[in-house]
């Protein structure tokens, strides 16, 4: 599956993955809190708080801690919603599409903005799971990278099919 967006190498990262579970199951894990908590960070991370009012405008927002016990809140603003299909948020926006300003959102971490994209389709087998995380600019974008965003992201997914098997 092609993602709908142009990638482009300097200001984007993804993944593509086909995972052994049904869409609809990878759908729910990341629309329902209670689900979402159980995978969104990879251990030995830990999602401890999650709320979504899954609607373009409404709110997408996680803490997640640190092995250590440190917090990192964040949120962000749905863009796109299509069931089973397509989910886009970004941290560049508060809901209602109001602008993050230059500083961030107080009491998150908004190190660098970027918008994420998942795409889900139907193949034998599963279902074909892409991710694109677009960035602002190449700093944002390697600053990512360097967090471990692919072993990070593939390491979350592999705990989201695990979840949905005993679903």
């Amino acid at each position: 599956m092609k993602s709908t967006y142009p990638f482009n190498p300097k200001l984007d990262l993804a993944f593509e993955r086909v995972v052994d579970v049904p869409k609809e199951l990878v759908w729910r894990a990341w629309t329902e809190p209670s689900l979402l908590k159980q995978w969104f960070t990879p251990a030995p991370w830990q999602t401890v708080d999650c709320e979504i009012d899954l609607r373009p405008g409404g709110l997408f927002r996680t803490v997640m801690r640190s092995p250590e016990g440190q917090e990192f809140p964040g949120s962000g603003c749905y863009l796109e919603v299509i069931a089973n299909e397509k989910l886009v948020w970004t941290n560049a926006l508060l809901p209602g599409y109001r602008p993050v300003t230059v500083a961030g959102v107080p009491g998150t971490r908004n190190d660098f903005q970027f918008t994420a994209m998942i795409e889900l389709k139907s193949v034998p087998g599963g279902t074909q799971y892409t991710a694109t995380v677009i960035h602002a600019d190449e700093a944002g974008c390697q600053q990512h990278a360097a967090m471990g965003f692919k072993d990070g992201w593939g390491k979350a997914l592999d705990q989201l099919v695990a979840m949905a098997k005993k679903m």
